[in-house]
């Protein structure tokens, strides 16, 4: 019994002294199996860097260089190849064209028209996409600059606003013949106009944006502001002048165009009547952006330097008084232009239109002229018999154009003009 007691005894102090050995193996051979693990992952990861890198540098030379890095993850599978850039080369017409060939290391750009001043002075088309609003701003442009940086040939710019065909064409033909390049036609036509004009006509594709014009109402003014505005869009226009289908020159081309642009004055009609069909034609509602001081009568029929024109389709005071408080019993056509002239561009008005009309017979409109009327003496009375003054000298060539005159008219009128009005 005591033997195995003592023998007891003996294994535990065995046991006690095995245990700290038994842990230091251990402990030493999870280290050396760590280190073998972390030796055996550097240098795996080590291996598997330089195959990455070399499987990189092989397949490079067969893939598009990209200028952005991938973000996606490794793949085996190489990417879909970049979509062809086409070369391109812009050709005279201002298209561009696209070559079927496949450049991918550079584009080619020749053949480049340039885009100069002629370009920007270029008018654009008498008929145009522009809204009104869009028309009166671009319209409005004024250059800071008065010293042109080119060389132009001043035109005179013809408006005629009428209820239909411009009734007296062929005598204006035969006006305009030969003075190509000093004058633009314009014609404010009935939106329901859709009669054909010949391409050999000088009216041909000259018709402008229009819209409805009543007689006597502020659609008048709107109408004449709308010619204004696109042959503003012409700088060579430097004179404009407003006509009806049943006006006529009495003079010819050179003649009229040398008074135009030779005169130091605007011609706007605008004096001061008393009575039903002047003075009481105002409104009181129209204080104080227009007072009854300043209200005027006139032709409508006026002949303007640019300057006045760019003012007219400007004007943002006085008009919107018009359209609200000149009703059609007003007959706006008669005061805007008059009044706006007389407040703000009076100094340089001649306070006289150039275009003849009587109105001796009395009544809403003016007298009509036929076939016989149309005679040697009375040509030469239209042209030679008043008096006026003309840049501070007088004159007895007071008026340029006349009117009504009616298609029936027309032959006589061309059998004259020869003669009388000395047209080439």
């Amino acid at each position: 019994m005591k033997i195995k007691e003592q023998q007891a005894t003996r294994a535990s102090s065995y046991l006690k002294l095995f245990n700290p050995q038994l842990y230091l193996l251990n402990f030493f051979s999870h280290v050396l199996v760590f280190g073998c693990g972390l030796l055996i992952g550097i240098t795996l990861t080590f291996c598997l860097k330089n195959i990455s890198f070399n499987f990189q540098i092989q397949k490079l030379p067969f893939q598009s260089l990209s200028l952005k890095p991938s973000l996606a993850p490794f793949s085996p599978f190489p990417p879909p190849p970049p979509p062809p850039i086409p070369s391109i080369s812009l050709i005279s017409n201002n298209q561009t064209k696209l070559s079927p060939h496949i450049n991918i290391k550079k584009i080619v750009i020749t053949n480049i028209t340039r885009k100069g001043l002629k370009d920007f002075l270029e008018p654009p088309m008498a008929m145009h996409d522009m809204s009104e609003e869009e028309l009166l701003w671009r319209a409005s442009m004024v250059p800071m600059i008065k010293k042109l940086p080119f060389k132009q040939t001043p035109k005179v710019a013809f408006m005629f606003l009428t209820k239909g065909p411009v009734l007296l064409a062929p005598l204006w033909e035969r006006f305009f013949k030969g003075n190509e390049g000093l004058y633009s036609v314009y014609v404010h036509y009935p939106p329901s106009f859709n009669e054909t004009v010949p391409e050999s006509s000088v009216f041909h594709g000259r018709g402008v944006p229009s819209k409805e014009v009543k007689w006597g109402e502020n659609s008048m003014i709107e109408a004449e502001r709308r010619l204004l505005a696109n042959a503003l869009l012409d700088f060579s226009n430097q004179r404009f002048v407003l006509l009806s289908e049943s006006c006529i020159p009495l003079f010819n081309f050179s003649t009229i165009y040398t008074y135009l642009m030779n005169s130091t004055k605007t011609f706007v009609e605008a004096y001061d009547l008393p009575g039903d069909v002047g003075r009481g034609r105002y409104s009181p509602k129209m204080r104080p952006q227009v007072k009854l001081s300043q209200w005027r009568k006139g032709s409508q029929w006026f002949q303007i330097d640019r300057a006045l024109a760019i003012g007219i389709v400007s004007d943002r005071q006085y008009f919107p008084v018009f359209k609200k408080y000149c009703n059609p019993e007003c007959y706006s056509d008669e005061h805007y232009l008059p009044t706006l002239v007389s407040i703000k561009y009076w100094k340089r008005n001649s306070n006289r239109t150039l275009t003849w009309v009587d109105w001796s017979r009395g009544g809403p409109h003016p007298s009509r002229y036929i076939r016989p009327h149309v005679t040697f003496d009375f040509l030469d009375k239209l042209r030679y018999g008043s008096s006026c003054e003309y840049n501070g000298q007088s004159t007895n060539v007071c008026h340029l154009f006349a009117r009504k005159f009616t298609p029936h008219a027309l032959d006589r009128l061309l059998r004259f003009a020869p003669k009388i009005m000395q047209f080439n």
